[in-house]
């Protein structure tokens, strides 16, 4: 922390992002407990860095950042490698039930996929956007969300 800077509230960001970072730790691991460790995870490295964040945008880039650094940490894990922890799909469903199909279809998808997909179509960031959270190029992310497209196209189809 610079100097005369004013700690961190945790409070309103918790608040504010939350419900954020939970949805997509839980695309990327796939488990709820597991995406709550995320969670608390990224509010400990947010308390213990106390970064200073330029604006709001720059704030919820940094804690989705953070969220993929996590739930990356924690699925190369030994034990997630060899397959424990891993929720059936089913129990991972919304509300609704067109809404719950393209969920599942979602879910079904590489994480790297599932990442771009809901960064994307759910959070709202561009490609761009994308590739600095995830710490690659726009070019993969575009081909990323055309291959997670192509697959998607392939399941619903089925699905009809």
């Amino acid at each position: 922390m610079g100097n005369g800077a004013v700690p961190l509230e945790l409070g309103p960001l918790y608040e504010a992002y939350a419900d954020m970072i939970y949805r997509l730790a839980l695309v990327r691991t796939k488990n709820r407990s597991d995406a709550e460790d995320v969670l608390q995870d990224v509010f400990f490295r947010c308390l213990r860095r106390q970064p200073e964040f330029r604006d709001q945008e720059h704030q919820k880039a940094w804690l989705i950042t953070a969220a993929i650094r996590s739930s990356n940490s924690l699925l190369t894990r030994a034990d997630r490698r060899h397959g424990a922890g891993a929720e059936p799909l089913e129990t991972l469903s919304t509300q609704d039930d067109t809404d719950d199909t393209v969920y599942t279809a979602v879910m079904g998808l590489p994480e790297k996929y599932r990442t771009a997909v809901h960064l994307f179509y759910y959070e709202g960031y561009s490609v761009e956007e994308i590739g600095r959270m995830m710490d690659t190029k726009p070019s993969t992310v575009k081909s990323h969300l055309h291959r997670a497209r192509e697959a998607l196209r392939k399941v619903l189809k089925e699905d009809a």
